[in-house]
C-alpha cells in the first residue's frame, strides 16, 4: 500500500522512480500535480513514474495497471503533452479518444479529464510558458497558443511521434547515465520544438459531443454533492434534462461507463480513500456508511473485486 521511492545516490542526475499499489497514492507521486484517480477495472493496482524534474521543465514516464478515470490539473503557467506509448488501448481526454497519431495537450491550472486502459503506458512533457516561448524564439518557431491548449487533442506524423518516443525512452532509462543535465533538458526541448512544428489540433467534430460532455459534467457536479445519498438514475435524468437513453449514450461515449457504474465505482474509490487515510480503530462500516453503502455484504463484495482485497485489509495497511 505504501509508495516505493527509488532515489538516485547524491551528485547524479538519474530519473526518479516511484511505485505505488494503490492507484490515489500513485496519483500523488507525480511532483507539482494536482490529481485524483478512480480505478476502474478489477483487480490489485500497481503504479510506476520514471521522472526527471529540471528547472521548469518536467519529463516522465507513467505506468497503470489498472483502467482508471482521472482528474488532473497541473502547475500554472505551463503546457502540459501526453504522448502515449505506440501500441496500446485508447484512451480519452475529456471525452475525446486518442489514436495511434494523436497525443494530449492541456495548459496549467485547467481541469482535465482522463479515461485510460489497464496496462497503460504514458510519457508526459510539462513546460513552462515562458520557458517554452523562449527556445520557440530562439529557433524561429511561432506559437499558436489557441489551437495548442484549446482542443485537448493534437494530430502529430507517425514518423515524428516514433522519433520524440525514441528520445524520451532513452533519456528516462536508469541506465542513462553519461548524459549532462542541461544537455538533457535541450534535448526534450528540440524535440518538443519538433512536435509543435508539425501538430495539428483535432477538435470535436461535432456538436453533439458539447452536448454529451455537458450532460456528463452536470451529472458528475450533481454526484459529487451527493455522495451520501442513494442516487437515481431518474435523478441525474431530471438534472441534466435528458431522457434514460441520452443519459446512458452521453456516459458511455465520455466515460466509457454507464452512469450507474460511474456511481458506484467513485463510491468504492470514494471508500478507498478514507479508509486509506483512516485510524486504524475507525470501523469500516461507519465508513462505507459515509459513502452510502448500508448493505455491508454487498459493499465487501463489490469493494473486493473491484480492488482484489477486503476493506478490512486497506484499513489495517493505513495504519503501517
Amino acid at each position: 500500500m505504501s509508495n516505493l521511492m527509488i532515489d538516485a545516490p547524491k551528485g547524479c542526475f538519474y530519473p526518479h522512480v516511484s511505485e505505488a499499489h494503490d492507484a490515489d497514492l500513485h496519483a500523488s507521486n507525480l511532483t507539482n500535480w494536482q490529481q485524483e484517480y478512480d480505478q476502474t477495472s478489477r483487480g490489485s493496482f500497481y503504479g510506476r513514474i520514471v521522472e526527471l524534474p529540471f528547472d521548469g521543465l518536467q519529463v516522465f514516464c507513467e505506468y497503470t495497471s489498472q483502467a482508471l478515470q482521472q482528474k488532473c490539473v497541473v502547475w500554472p503557467d505551463s503546457v502540459w503533452l501526453g504522448i502515449p506509448l505506440a501500441d496500446q488501448e485508447e484512451s480519452r481526454i475529456n471525452g475525446l479518444t486518442i489514436h495511434p497519431n494523436n497525443i494530449m495537450c492541456r495548459p496549467g491550472d485547467c481541469d482535465f479529464q482522463l479515461s485510460t486502459p489497464q496496462d497503460y503506458d504514458l510519457y508526459g512533457l510539462v513546460v513552462d510558458r515562458s520557458k517554452l516561448i523562449k527556445m520557440a524564439t530562439i529557433h524561429g518557431l511561432d506559437i499558436n497558443w489557441k489551437e495548442l491548449t484549446e482542443h485537448g487533442r493534437l494530430g502529430v506524423p507517425d514518423k515524428t511521434l516514433a522519433e520524440v518516443r525514441f528520445v524520451l525512452a532513452r533519456l528516462l532509462s536508469l541506465q542513462n547515465k553519461e548524459t549532462p543535465p542541461r544537455l538533457q533538458q535541450d534535448i526534450v526541448m528540440m524535440a518538443l520544438l519538433e512536435v509543435l512544428k508539425v501538430e495539428e489540433p483535432l477538435p470535436a467534430k461535432t456538436q453533439s459531443y458539447y452536448h454529451r460532455k455537458t450532460v456528463v459534467d452536470t451529472a458528475r457536479q450533481f454526484l459529487d454533492h451527493h455522495l451520501d445519498e442513494p442516487v437515481t438514475v431518474t435523478q441525474l435524468c431530471e438534472v441534466t434534462n435528458v431522457c434514460r437513453r441520452t443519459l446512458q449514450y452521453s456516459f458511455e461515449s465520455i466515460l466509457g461507463v454507464s452512469p450507474i457504474q460511474y456511481l458506484r465505482i467513485s463510491r468504492l474509490n470514494g471508500v478507498r480513500r478514507s479508509l486509506v487515510q483512516a485510524n486504524s480503530d475507525e470501523a469500516v462500516s461507519d465508513i462505507a456508511a459515509q459513502w452510502g453503502f448500508w448493505h455491508m455484504s454487498q459493499f465487501a463484495k463489490d469493494y473486493k473485486q473491484l480492488f482484489g482485497e477486503q476493506p478490512s485489509q486497506t484499513l489495517e495497511w493505513s495504519g503501517v
